[in-house]
């Protein structure tokens, strides 16, 4: 049996679209009059919603839009005949292919008060009686409550057994008696109670969201755990259920956001480029008056790149978990150019703090301890013998094309600039200070912190789907140079001065905070912490750059954090898929699931090396930080083939 358009209104055709699905082709349709049929790849189950004209509000029809096979249609009278005929069809072929299908419907129920003053927030599951879906019923009602949305009280769910599983004046979907010659199809229907509209029908849009996200999870887990009981379909996680198509809004709205973030360079932007000159003017002046730094002209009108910004329609989106991404990330770029708008202003500071946060007392005190463990008189080894800035290019661009031999997009270069202090990875290149020198036994150190982390997750992530990877999820910056600190630390080269520099970082953003003049960490550095005038300098200025910048926190701060993920168990490799941050992990692990996110095509050298075996189990047995700088047999990389 087959529907068929009648009078032009219906337009779906359940053998047409069930030989796409057999093609592997995925299925996404509109339906007249309104409505859409979204269908990922064959699976065992649809969710559908009636809209009911004038009833309720259009915003719940968005609620299993985040499913992976779900119908949203009209529930004029008319259409019920050719709806529930398509539904036969394929909830019969379905059931045959898997072995069992489940049609799950979701409705609205207005929010009602239980006479103690408090509204009535049970979502009700309803199952036919004698289906034997206990299992799945008690799934749905774990996962629903466990739902916890901004500013309510959880939700309840509740089983309800009925003859009659539908809402209230519609006409179920699957006859009862259709249902017993084919015991093999099962139905659920879920009311929602109205949590996400005012009693006047507005909507509360943050709400809204949260119970759209924690809703699909939900539901992907009872209908996992419904294929795994009666299907033969054995899916590996119930994440696995998800989306795995990106919509055409996701797309554009993700190459939107790459857009205006790649009208800036933030770190460029908000760094001194007179620090040499500023340095030797400070000194002349016997560190006796605060130096005045001057930054690069702004490329681009913020206001405009603002009013670019917001008018992605973010909103478009089916996907809750790669909206929840992307509308994350609209604000972190919002904050970015504030920063950049206010530079030399009082509010930098205070927008840092939102980025980057601030120095919590257990921070300030593990800083402390490592400053007071490791001596101001603590050498680099070898450090007699140094390297300028042309030999350090020369190795950067051996290691580069190590990774290109993997992955040949990797296009990124090196430049030796004027402009720049010690060295910098901007948009998958790496930028080198042409003055400086550093100890020779610190280069594979710094080449494994800027290429093999910095570069090297900005390419895997130029292979995934979504570009935000690629630009840095929001506060990804703490995950980024922790993983590349430990890398230091995975080759041999974390020593004890850079433990130290790490440590006198987060000393001096913590003093800057507190009201400190650059004049006042400047003397403390160089006095009571015997830091050397020059260092001391430089780590001054990169905590007042801009008005106030409070990014230095997150080296030692992401490497604390970033210990204890891996001694808690926690798995290296997925953290370089790109610029993400650990807060993004369960994201992540999701998407990669979903077959979103696909494999990484680079690995770092290091990472098949024993001795970097070896270090990564001391980390795992519960290493301290201050014993990542003992003495380390040194990593010596293998050669090129």
């Amino acid at each position: 049996m087959s529907s068929k358009p009648a009078h032009g209104e219906w337009n779906l055709d359940a053998d047409v679209i069930l030989n796409r699905l057999r093609s592997g082709k995925r299925v996404r349709r509109s339906i007249r009059p309104r409505g859409r049929l979204n269908i990922d790849r064959p699976l065992p189950y649809l969710c559908a919603y009636r809209m009911q004209d004038g009833r309720e509000n259009p915003s719940t029809a968005q609620l299993v839009t985040g499913l992976s096979a779900y119908i949203t249609v009209s529930a004029e009278r008319k259409q019920h005949p050719h709806l529930a005929a398509f539904l036969g069809t394929m909830s019969t072929e379905l059931a045959l292919d898997f072995g069992a299908f489940l049609l799950c419907e979701l409705w609205a129920r207005p929010l009602t008060d239980r006479g103690d003053g408090a509204e009535d927030r049970t979502v009700r599951i309803m199952y036919h009686d004698g289906a034997g879906l206990a299992p799945v019923v008690e799934e749905l009602e774990a996962a629903i409550g466990q739902i916890q949305l901004p500013t309510l009280p959880r939700l309840r769910a509740v089983p309800v057994s009925r003859h009659r599983v539908a809402p209230l004046h519609l006409q179920p979907l699957i006859k009862e008696q259709e249902r017993a010659a084919s015991p093999n199809r099962h139905v659920i229907g879920i009311e929602i109670p109205t949590v996400y509209l005012s009693e006047e029908g507005t909507l509360f849009p943050t709400i809204h969201r949260a119970l759209k996200r924690r809703l699909t999870q939900a539901i992907n887990r009872a209908v996992y755990r419904f294929m795994r009981e009666y299907t033969s379909h054995r899916p590996s996680h119930f994440q696995a259920l998800g989306r795995r198509f990106l919509t055409k809004a996701a797309f554009v709205a993700d190459a939107d956001l790459a857009h205006v973030s790649g009208q800036f360079d933030f770190l460029l932007l908000t760094t001194p480029r007179n620090t040499d000159e500023a340095w030797r003017a400070f000194r002349r002046r016997h560190f006796e008056h605060p130096p005045r730094f001057s930054y690069r002209p702004l490329p681009f009108d913020v206001v405009l790149a603002k009013r670019a910004l917001y008018d992605i329609p973010l909103e478009h989106i089916e996907d809750p978990t790669v909206a929840d991404l992307f509308r994350s990330q609209q604000d972190e770029i919002d904050r970015k150019l504030s920063m950049i708008a206010d530079r030399g202003t009082r509010r930098f500071v205070l927008e840092s703090l939102q980025l980057y946060g601030g120095i919590d007392g257990k921070l300030l005190k593990q800083a402390v301890d490592l400053l007071e463990r490791i001596s101001p008189h603590a050498k680099e080894s070898g450090s007699r013998k140094t390297v300028d800035s042309q030999a350090l290019a020369a190795r950067a661009n051996e290691e580069i094309r190590f990774l290109r031999q993997q992955y040949d997009r990797v296009t990124s270069r090196v430049e030796v600039r004027p402009d720049i202090t010690g060295l910098m990875v901007s948009h998958g290149n790496l930028l080198i200070g042409s003055e400086g020198r550093i100890p020779a036994s610190r280069v594979e150190a710094l080449i494994q912190h800027e290429v093999g982390t910095h570069v090297l997750t900005y390419f895997n992530a130029m292979a995934q789907p979504m570009q935000q990877l690629r630009i840095g999820l929001p506060g990804y910056e703490e995950l980024q140079e922790g993983l590349a600190v430990l890398a230091e630390y995975l080759v041999g080269g974390l020593s004890r001065p850079r433990l130290r520099l790490l440590a006198l970082r987060v000393l001096a953003v913590a003093r800057m905070l507190d009201g400190a003049s650059f004049i006042d960490v400047f003397r403390e550095l160089e006095g009571r912490w015997q830091v050397a005038q020059r260092v001391a300098f430089t780590t001054t200025m990169r905590a007042f750059r801009g008005g106030g910048h409070t990014k230095d926190a997150v080296y030692l701060r992401g490497l604390i954090a970033l210990l204890a993920y891996l001694q808690n168990g926690g798995a290296l490799e997925p953290l370089f898929i790109g610029k993400i941050g650990l807060q993004h992990v369960s994201f992540i692990e999701e998407l990669v699931q979903r077959q979103v996110l696909q494999p990484v095509p680079l690995r770092a050298r290091y990472l098949d090396l024993p001795e970097t075996q070896h270090r990564l189990k001391r980390i795992r047995d519960g290493i301290a930080v201050h014993e990542l700088a003992s003495p380390l047999t040194p990593f010596r990389r293998r050669a090129t083939t």
